[in-house]
């Protein structure tokens, strides 16, 4: 089931363990929620580009500034609580505008389910009805999960940083990939 919302569309489905999941677009009564959420992630030390929570209060106005801004700035809801995020942040210049930079993460309680799958559709949607022509992401190259994901969507290599991030007392490679909305698919493979 889905349904517009300035922009964004609500998206409802079942999950592989039956669990009741909703996209949706990020409101302030979610920063409470998000806050919870992101700590855990934050505490593993792996694969999210943050070292401290926001407060509430900053959360609330990032949540009001990404929709001023008129970016995509969602939650994925599962069984009635915030347990993960997706955005995509538009290029603020004039020169940039037609790219975006996509950012995710899942609590615990939320991966496995094959909601992975499901952001990325919603936000490829979302980007095609904002008319961008690029979506740019950065991943870490021992997360195989997302790399495949993304590959999978039709994500490119742009470029590799070398032992760019320390994660758990290991040096790690961030991937810079990009979805081209109007290039023809087999070009990237050749």
């Amino acid at each position: 089931m889905k349904t517009l919302t300035q922009h964004q569309a609500s998206e409802t489905f079942t999950a592989k363990d039956q669990s009741k999941i909703i996209l949706r677009p990020a409101q302030k009564h979610d920063a409470k929620d998000i806050i919870y959420s992101v700590t855990s992630i934050i505490n593993q030390g792996t694969y999210i580009q943050k070292e401290r929570v926001r407060t509430i209060q900053e959360e609330e106005a990032f949540i009001k500034e990404m929709k001023e801004a008129g970016n995509m700035y969602i939650v994925i809801e599962v069984n009635g609580a915030a347990r993960g995020i997706a955005r995509v942040l538009r290029g603020e210049l004039q020169m940039k505008h037609h790219t975006g930079l996509f950012r995710t993460w899942l609590h615990e309680e939320a991966q496995g389910k094959g909601i992975g799958k499901k952001v990325m559709e919603y936000t490829l949607a979302w980007c095609k009805r904002e008319q961008l022509h690029k979506l740019c992401l950065t991943v870490f190259s021992s997360n195989k999960v997302a790399t495949h994901l993304y590959e999978k969507a039709g994500f490119v290599i742009e470029g590799i940083q070398k032992e760019q991030a320390y994660l758990n007392g290991t040096y790690d490679d961030e991937i810079w990939m990009a979805y081209f909305f109007n290039r023809n698919r087999k070009e990237d493979s050749l």
